[in-house]
């Protein structure tokens, strides 16, 4: 292929892009506000947009949260697509900060904070669960044995405190992001406006000025 990389990158390289692009978090993060920036819809619907996706990210639905994300932009009317650029708010950085506020607040609101599985094994603990799930499906299409009792534990004490504490946390920072980005994007369109109008300007006082040559 014509845009394939001449030597692509190893495992070791790929896990380390997660925690470090290639050009730094901050060109990444700058790239995304582009990205948003430039979404042909009304500012309102993308603010909205991207509020859906910072809530989704502080969700324990991993692996779902692009479609929680576009889920909930289509149920209050966002844009689909800043909902899925606002997922990037929950990163290998944020992750560990929203897990434990979550799973902090969770255990405290539960009451289950006895039973809390220490923190470190916390995506031990979602892998496990993952591979029981998985383990179940195909055991209905099998003769094996199905047996949910195992995912009864991650449940009460890890899945229901996570979603429960990053309810309260994720709609306040979804709610700021939506307060910030949607004067930060009609600013930037009345920029862009500004800059297509100076421009046709200068064009038309080139094109009189070369007429007036003539």
């Amino acid at each position: 292929m014509v845009f394939r990389r001449r030597s692509p990158p190893n495992l070791a390289r790929r896990i380390t892009n997660l925690f470090l692009p290639p050009g730094g978090w901050r060109r990444a993060l700058t790239y995304l506000r582009h990205r948003a920036s430039r979404i042909p819809d009304a500012p309102h619907r993308i603010a909205r947009g991207l509020a859906c996706g910072i809530l989704a990210s502080f969700t324990p639905l991993f692996g779902l949260h692009f479609f929680l994300a576009a889920a909930l932009a289509l149920l209050i009317r966002g844009n689909v697509i800043a909902a899925l650029i606002g997922t990037a708010a929950g990163n290998p950085l944020t992750f560990p900060f929203i897990a434990i506020l979550s799973l902090d607040l969770g255990h405290l609101i539960l009451g289950t904070r006895a039973e809390a599985v220490p923190i470190t094994q916390i995506m031990t603990a979602f892998g496990q669960a993952g591979d029981e799930i998985f383990r179940n499906v195909r055991a209905m299409f099998s003769a094996d044995i199905t047996n949910w009792s195992r995912l009864e534990r991650f449940f009460h004490y890890v899945f229901l405190p996570y979603l429960v504490g990053g309810l309260g946390p994720g709609l306040a920072a979804a709610t700021a992001g939506y307060w910030i980005s949607l004067p930060a994007l009609k600013g930037y369109r009345k920029l862009r406006a500004a800059r297509r109008e100076a421009r046709a300007c200068k064009q038309a006082e080139a094109a009189a000025g070369e007429g007036t040559e003539e």
